[in-house]
């Protein structure tokens, strides 16, 4: 257990060093857990989230069942390529958190991608 955690810290330490949003590309970040998926589109320059979506957000609080799966995570990538094309932002830095880009997570950056944003 100590070591998945560990090198889940290391991945997402070496991988901020590298991505930062800008007010031309902002920032995607992702957070998982065992039951939501949160994202956030962040402008590092100035410190603000610009737009936000999860599993929490009111569009989703019909469904009962677990929210952290491959259709949720679809579900919440279209909900926030839709909320920021409505900001007026297409052009983004993806920053998967640490996690391995697989399942979730790839499935959430593929329905941004066909939804209208661009990284």
């Amino acid at each position: 257990m100590k070591d998945t955690k560990l090198a889940k810290q290391r991945r997402h330490k070496r991988i901020r060093k590298k991505i930062s949003g800008t007010e031309q590309r902002p920032r995607v970040s992702v957070r998982k857990s065992l039951k939501h998926i949160h994202v956030q589109i962040i402008n590092d320059v100035i410190g603000h989230t610009l737009v936000s979506a999860s599993t929490l957000s009111k569009e989703f609080s019909d469904i009962k069942t677990n929210k952290s799966n491959l259709k949720m995570a679809t579900e919440v990538g279209k909900l926030i390529a839709l909320k920021a094309t409505e900001k007026g932002i297409k052009s983004v830095v993806f920053d998967r958190g640490g996690y391995k880009y697989h399942g979730c997570i790839k499935a959430l950056a593929d329905s941004m991608r066909e939804n209208g944003l661009n990284f």
